[in-house]
């Protein structure tokens, strides 16, 4: 087993399966607007971004004023939906339990205010001692600001920490702050592309931390 002082989660496709509630957002949005709807499987490609881009990729289109009206219509309607089928992967809690001792934080690209009300909807705000997302005056993943902002704030070695994602923003942001890398197969993220940057570590089940990390 492998030692790890703080163990860094990623949120969407690796804590939390939060695709369906994130798809039917943008297509009631497009519906509002006139637009056709896209498939599921399609919008599930563009999650990981951030919101902008994730509109941007699903708009197909660079128009800002399009852009931000589809934000602005995007963001009534997650905020009113993204609990309705939104859960824990499974295992996860009993991860977190299992890591309770650790330092454990969460970093993602989703915005913070969604971010906060997920994990306060889903009892997980005690479970984590920082919480970073977009909004929060550093840039996104693969840049590396917000993990070692993270790093710094709980006064942990980068040698003493492992990042665990499922897309290839989360290993390029632990490689580029020198931290360990955990791929994640079971979420968002292609498993086969993930693997390819060549990730410390690699799992297919969110309980085979349990057996790596001590």
């Amino acid at each position: 087993m492998h030692r790890a002082e703080l163990l860094i989660f990623d949120l969407d496709g690796t804590l939390i399966d939060s695709k369906r509630d994130i798809a039917n957002s943008v297509n009631l949005c497009f519906k509002d607007m006139g637009l056709p709807e896209k498939s599921h499987e399609l919008i599930y490609t563009y999650v990981g971004n951030g919101v902008r881009q994730l509109i941007i990729d699903a708009l197909g289109s660079d128009d800002p004023e399009l852009i931000d009206r589809a934000l602005g219509c995007f963001e009534q309607h997650y905020l009113s939906h993204l609990l309705d089928e939104t859960r824990l992967f499974p295992g996860m809690a009993e991860v977190l339990q299992h890591f309770e001792h650790k330092k454990i934080a969460l970093v993602t690209n989703k915005s913070a205010h969604y971010t906060e009300k997920i994990i306060a909807g889903l009892n997980l705000a005690e479970c984590f001692d920082v919480v970073f997302g977009a909004g929060s005056a550093m840039r996104l993943k693969p840049h590396p600001e917000m993990l070692l902002k993270t790093l710094d704030i709980l006064e942990t070695q980068a040698c003493d920490a492992v990042m665990i994602g499922d897309s290839l923003n989360d290993i390029h942001a632990a490689q580029a702050a020198g931290v360990r890398s955990c791929g994640v197969g079971y979420g968002f993220g292609d498993p086969q592309t993930l693997k390819g940057l060549n990730p410390d570590f690699f799992i297919h089940q969110s309980g085979e931390l349990m057996d790596i990390f001590k």
